[in-house]
């Protein structure tokens, strides 16, 4: 049923342009500055994982389900809701799952010159990966299975953050198998028992 108070040709897709209009190019595209700020306060999970930076560590919470352990910590397994106590200390050794080359900078990282490589890093021992820089080789040699590890800011510049590692670069060792990299080899696990975690020998 029509509505008679909508004219016909805004039904149709018909436009009417004004005289005034109609030899006027239309605009196709608009490019507008856009800036947003937000606060975030962290739960107690995240907050234990970032203060463990200061402290030069990397901490997860292991799953009551499956063992499967999931980084960053946020106090509970998304996938059946469980909440996860038990905090998990990480190696600051892993892979790269997948990555890609950043053509755009970060604000405020003014250190960081594009291009660069951004990554998806696969703590040895977890579950699933989280996000990091790869440098200390050049750009076209990062592939996904690289083993990598966490090279950290000084001592004394450590802090309550993930910026605490300025990048990570490749270890040298032989790389993960493609088709056992990031989470190529993950085993949903179940309340039957099933292992969660990752087939490459993690603990």
């Amino acid at each position: 049923m029509s509505d008679p108070d909508v004219p016909p040709s805004a039904l149709s897709g018909d436009v009417t342009l004004p005289a005034v209009l109609r030899d006027v190019e239309p605009v196709r595209s608009v490019r507008t500055p856009i800036r947003l700020e937000y606060s975030v306060t962290a739960g107690s999970a995240a907050e234990a994982y970032l203060r463990a930076y200061a402290e030069k560590r990397i901490v997860g919470h292991r799953s009551p389900v499956d063992g499967a352990v999931f980084i960053p910590p946020r106090g509970v397994d998304p996938r059946y809701g469980q909440e996860t106590a038990e905090e998990v200390e990480l190696a600051h050794t892993g892979h790269v799952g997948s990555f890609c080359v950043t053509h755009l900078p970060i604000p405020g990282r003014s250190d960081l010159v594009p291009p660069y490589v951004s990554a998806w890093i696969h703590l040895d021992g977890s579950a699933i990966g989280f996000l990091g820089l790869v440098a200390g080789c050049a750009n076209e040699d990062v592939r996904i299975g690289m083993r990598v590890r966490a090279v950290w800011k000084p001592d004394g510049e450590l802090g309550p953050t993930s910026e605490s590692i300025l990048h990570w670069e490749p270890t040298g060792e032989p790389d993960v198998p493609f088709e056992r990299a990031g989470n190529r080899a993950w085993r949903a696990g179940g309340p039957d028992g099933r292992d969660g975690r990752q087939e490459r020998g993690d603990a």
